[in-house]
């Protein structure tokens, strides 16, 4: 058996704290537990929002990927992926940071036996997840940074430790899900007749479909979005740089309990074309448009993403301004409209609204993508991208998605950004995103 540290926690009953938050948390100010502010839960409330039962929404997340492994008769997935590890446990550790650091991993059998590595002396992290059955210290960091040249020693005993793991709950079923490993690991695993197959895959459809308790988090997380957007709104006048303007996104999401933002795409007047430009320096001038994408992860780990286009300053938009922005608009709420249960995602792609040719050159990336803990399965692409057999699904309720256009010809002035994230029920479509849109540029 290899040598490792093992903690098999439980919360100490004599320390936990009879009041409860709203979402189900232990209401200690002293906890180890992130989440949301008070002041989160009193906007909350103050809109009508149910926060989620978070006991609730880690033993869906947890059955759902159970229920991927049970479907495909793989023993277990071992996942790398700090956005994967926190979907199966809710466990969280520096996410940044882990994204280019990977010391942290997780396994989950097919009978729901979970585990997790996590850096020297960080069991407390977990300590308040029951459903996580043992923390181990440490094993998993066989990238160069941790492990130099000896990165195929220590991955060999990782390995060790995932074939221990694999022989105890899957028998003689040796296929395992791996969503993304260092080379030295998937050599290891090689080595000693595990077969790799596609995690990344599983937990992408694992995480598809979202539960009530996710709903009602991404929910939140939009809100306090609009919240920090609203602030935005507010700070917005002629002589602001880019920066300032997007650095209140990060502020108020973090004074809320948010954790992060994924990229910082805010741009004003002919940095708004082509887009994709990130925020930086140029102070803004009356008669600009300023285009933002929020990819803004807030409470509970839930991405909200929209995008808007406001025009800064007392004066007029040009014609121009409004056209784009009108163009923009009608392309996102044509598309919206497609969307209801059963309609394939190539059916979405061939009947989606058509860009006027002078700007299919800069079209977005995606014409839609699936949304939760970040950008996710699907991806729907405009015709010019379209790949066939990449994507043969179709849509269910509880898929979350993310409407998207940008607007903007090549060699013009300016672009427009518009984006909207939605839920399919069971007839049609839920626009979960309250923000306006900007009225002079609406007009």
């Amino acid at each position: 058996m290899s040598s490792f540290s093992v903690t098999t926690h439980k919360i100490d009953p004599s320390r936990r704290p009879t009041a409860l938050k709203p979402d189900g948390s232990i209401d200690d100010n002293d906890r180890v537990e992130i989440g949301p502010t008070d002041v989160a839960f009193a906007e909350w409330s103050a809109l009508g929002l149910t926060p989620p039962n978070l006991v609730r929404m880690r033993e869906t997340r947890l059955a759902r990927i159970v229920q991927q492994l049970r479907q495909r008769d793989y023993a277990g997935v071992l996942c790398f992926d700090p956005l994967n590890i926190r979907y199966a446990t809710d466990s969280s550790n520096m996410q940044l940071w882990i994204t280019h650091n990977a010391n942290r991993a997780a396994f989950i059998s097919a009978d729901g036996y979970v585990v997790i590595w996590d850096l020297h002396n960080c069991e407390h992290l977990s300590a308040h997840l029951p459903l996580v059955n043992e923390v181990r210290d440490g094993g998993a960091a066989f990238f160069y940074f941790a492990a130099g040249d000896a990165e195929d020693v220590i991955a060999k005993k990782f390995a060790g430790q995932v074939d221990e793991l694999l022989r105890r709950s899957g028998g003689k079923n040796r296929r395992l899900a791996v969503d993304k490993i260092e080379i030295p690991g998937l050599r290891a695993l090689d080595e000693i007749g595990i077969e790799v197959c596609n995690g990344m895959q599983l937990m992408e459809h694992a995480r598809a479909i979202k539960g009530i308790d996710e709903i009602n988090a991404m929910r939140c997380s939009i809100a306090t979005c609009e919240i920090a957007v609203a602030k935005m709104r507010e700070r917005l006048q002629p002589g602001i740089a880019e920066t300032e303007l997007w650095s209140v996104l990060h502020a108020e999401n973090i004074a809320r309990g948010g954790e992060w933002i994924e990229t910082r795409i805010l741009t004003s007047g002919p940095r708004t074309n082509p887009w994709l430009a990130e925020a930086g320096p140029r102070r803004i001038e009356p008669g600009d448009l300023v285009a933002f994408d929020t990819d803004m992860v807030g409470p509970y780990g839930m991405c909200a993403d929209f995008s808007r286009t406001w025009y800064c300053g007392d004066g007029k938009p040009t014609d121009e301004q409004r056209r784009l922005h009108a163009i923009a608009y009608e392309h996102v709420q044509t598309n919206m409209a497609l969307l209801k249960p059963g309609v394939s995602f190539t059916e979405l792609t061939e009947q989606g609204h058509k860009l006027p040719a002078e700007f299919v050159h800069q079209r977005y990336g995606v014409m839609m993508h699936g949304i939760g803990l970040c950008d996710e399965y699907p991806a729907i692409l405009y015709p010019e991208d379209f790949i066939r057999g990449a994507f043969d699904y179709i849509l269910e309720p509880g898929m979350t998605l993310c409407v998207e256009a940008y607007i903007g010809a090549v060699g013009g002035r300016e672009g427009v950004k518009l984006e909207e994230q939605v839920l399919v029920t069971e007839n049609g479509f839920e626009n979960l995103t309250k923000c306006p849109f900007d009225a002079v540029l609406m007009g």
